[in-house]
């Protein structure tokens, strides 16, 4: 999965070559962004690492089913054009709690 090109970014932050993933969301990240989301909850993102944890075979079907390109698609449907990714820790972890714990950019 790490081979399709859409994930070979972090879907936060698009740092190069994410090594962990959250598996309810069905995403990948890199480290800083994985320790935001893991500071979320389980109830919201359950981060794992890519090499170190076990998978098992549902986990490995929602990676497959939504990956980066779908998860930017759904939760990020409402942002501007002009949007840039937060640089800052601060306002990377603002950017990513109002992605996925207030779900403000999703499409309704």
């Amino acid at each position: 999965m790490l081979r399709d090109e859409d994930n070979k970014y972090c879907v936060d932050c698009d740092a190069k070559g994410p090594r962990w993933d959250s598996r309810n969301l069905g995403i990948f990240l890199c480290i800083r962004c994985a320790g935001i989301n893991r500071n979320l909850g389980v109830h919201i993102s359950r981060v794992k690492s890519v090499n170190l944890d076990s998978w098992a075979p549902e986990q490995v079907v929602s990676l497959q089913q939504m990956g980066s390109s779908r998860a930017r698609a759904v939760y990020e449907a409402n942002l501007p054009d002009s949007f840039r990714r937060p640089q800052t820790d601060s306002t990377l972890e603002g950017f990513i709690r109002t992605k996925y714990e207030a779900k403000n950019h999703i499409a309704k």
